[in-house]
């Protein structure tokens, strides 16, 4: 699909988040973590000299603590564009407040609206399964938020939620928490199409060809696997209150030219 033949020369990106943003679990070989936030900047730093980057998210991070850790920087770095993807990890939590976060979701936006040229907003993505249709009533009230901000404040809100391919088991991690590469590439996509951009992938939302799906008995062991690697750290985190980002820093803290660090985006 063409969008626009003359789209805007963003000079610079801003991304805040948590571990989608981040980029888990797009594994690169140094055992850092790329992601559609990164492949986005490549995109945008291809087409526009001097285009400069930073990235904030880190993996496990709440809206409280997004709000109160990296909404500021990146108002203050004033970007052309600020990405922010907030508020799903505090759907999972036992002792979820809707309220509290609709009024956290909504004061990162009016912070942000007013400091950069585009603000864009996600209605993320949610993996097929049982785990999934268990918290979708409390996405789908986060997403409603998100699109009212999105309305309120000319902010460009992307629906990945609604894209049947990031919906498709093969295209998370075998945490089924994460999406792989080729997810992160279809975000990347989709992000790009609504700043504007011509497609170059109009077929990101289809899902990949079938393939048979793996027999009762491998799919029992993967379920184990998961259950032992993926499932108990992760509810012993809850329990003790400790989170997967706990003393890590922002992935990319500063606003630099994309050449300076081109070579960590490859």
């Amino acid at each position: 699909m063409q969008t626009n033949s003359t789209p805007p020369a963003y000079t610079s990106l801003v991304a805040l988040g948590d571990s989608f943003t981040e980029g888990m679990s797009d594994l690169l070989p140094d055992g850092s973590y790329r992601g559609w936030a990164d492949l986005l900047a490549a995109r945008m730093a291809a087409r526009v000299p001097g285009f400069r980057y930073a990235n904030l998210a880190v993996r496990g991070k709440l809206i409280q603590q997004i709000v109160d850790e990296q909404v500021a920087v990146a108002a203050a770095m004033r970007p052309d564009v600020i990405t922010l993807v907030g508020g799903l990890n505090d759907t999972l939590r036992p002792k979820y407040d809707m309220v509290r976060v609709r009024d956290l979701l909504t004061e990162a936006v009016e912070r942000l609206a007013p400091n950069c040229e585009r603000l864009v907003l996600m209605r993320s993505p949610g993996r097929q399964g049982p785990v999934f249709d268990r918290f979708r009533p409390r996405m789908e009230e986060l997403f409603a938020c998100v699109d009212e901000l999105g309305a309120k404040h000319d902010a460009v809100v992307v629906d990945l939620y609604g894209a049947p391919s990031l919906g498709d088991p093969r295209l998370w991690d075998v945490d089924r928490l994460h999406l792989t590469h080729e997810g992160h590439r279809r975000v990347a996509e989709a992000v790009w199409q609504a700043l504007g951009h011509d497609a170059e992938d109009a077929e990101w939302r289809t899902p990949p060809a079938a393939t048979p799906p793996p027999g009762w008995r491998a799919r029992r062991v993967e379920d184990v696997r998961f259950a032992r690697t993926h499932l108990l750290p992760w509810i012993g985190r809850r329990l003790t209150g400790r989170s997967s980002g706990d003393g890590l820093p922002a992935k990319r803290p500063d606003l630099l030219p994309y050449e300076l660090i081109h070579e960590d985006l490859a």
